[in-house]
């Protein structure tokens, strides 16, 4: 068998370049130790005239390599072999790899409005007095929500302020996250006043109908704020009966329970008294929830 180093020096020696100075670059290409390296560990797959004929390509990577540019900065370059000749592939670093992995996260796990340490949030650390069902409720909706089989209610999550309601959702999207189902959440009362100022620019079907057909859809403290009939009818009204007629799983935080809930909507911002049309939104809210009480101490005063 023909030793390797004689391939490499006659593959040197074949440079007859007209440009010296490219046949010295060439020369230091050869001469670096990844590729030296690269091409003694596949010395096997390499005929005589790979290197003749893969000359670009091995000076790419060495160029590459040492001459860092805008390309670079998400990418290194790493040689290979394909049908006996050698190749440039451009492999993702470190840097890239990361911003790639953001991207997926943020649109598999979008966060409309909410505080961004809702994306920490794991179900590890939900723990306490008072979060047990929460907790049961959680898990039970995790090992039977399948987007192929039948329709999983949400969870309505009602208690007082800090006790950990919006924690928990975002430590039931970053599971849905592991599992490749979308979640979306988002803080109701902001999202009603995006709403509103969407008037002008007539694009509030357009976001009516982005919110609306998210895979799991989560409403973080309804109920915050007073409703005007429009919002509440047009807005959560469509969302919602959308989402019971596809059977989208649903979820909803908030302080009030479900009964609560239905007396709050009742009354308008005019303060005018609408029961009927409150009840409706609430037929919607219980097929697609299912309500868990969240007591505890308020943890967003711990020191």
């Amino acid at each position: 068998m023909e030793k390797f180093s004689d391939v490499l020096a006659e593959g040197l020696s074949n440079y007859h370049f007209k440009n010296i100075d490219y046949h010295k670059l060439m020369e230091e290409a050869l001469n670096d130790p990844d590729v030296k390296k690269f091409l003694l560990e596949n010395q096997d797959q390499i005929t005589k005239d790979s290197i003749d004929v893969s000359a670009a390509a091995i000076y790419e990577f060495y160029n590459q390599k040492k001459n860092h540019s805008e390309y670079s900065k998400d990418y290194y370059p790493q040689l290979i072999v394909s049908n006996h000749n050698i190749e440039v592939a451009y492999i993702p670093n470190k840097r890239k790899l990361a911003s790639d992995e953001k991207k997926a996260y943020e649109a598999g796990f979008a966060l409309l409005d909410m505080p961004k340490d809702v994306r920490n949030a794991s179900l590890n650390d939900y723990t306490g007095a008072g979060r047990q069902e929460a907790f049961d409720a959680a898990i039970n909706f995790l090992d039977n929500y399948d987007r192929e089989g039948k329709f999983v209610p949400g969870i309505y999550l009602a208690g007082d302020f800090g006790v950990g309601k919006t924690y928990l959702l975002g430590a039931i999207a970053n599971e849905l996250y592991a599992r490749h189902v979308k979640t979306t959440i988002m803080h109701f009362p902001t999202f009603a006043v995006d709403i509103k100022n969407s008037i002008k620019s007539n694009s509030v079907l357009d976001k009516v109908n982005k919110i609306k057909d998210a895979e799991i859809l989560m409403l973080d403290d309804i109920g915050a704020d007073s409703m005007s009939s429009w919002i509440r009818d047009e807005v959560l009204g469509v969302i919602l009966q959308y989402r019971m007629q596809e059977n989208l799983a649903t979820f909803f935080s908030s302080n009030f329970s479900m009964k609560e809930l239905e007396a709050h909507l009742s009354i308008n911002s005019n303060g005018d008294r609408e029961p009927v049309k409150a009840a409706r939104i609430m037929e919607r809210v219980k097929y697609l929830s299912r309500e868990v009480i969240v007591t505890g101490e308020n943890r967003r005063n711990k020191g």
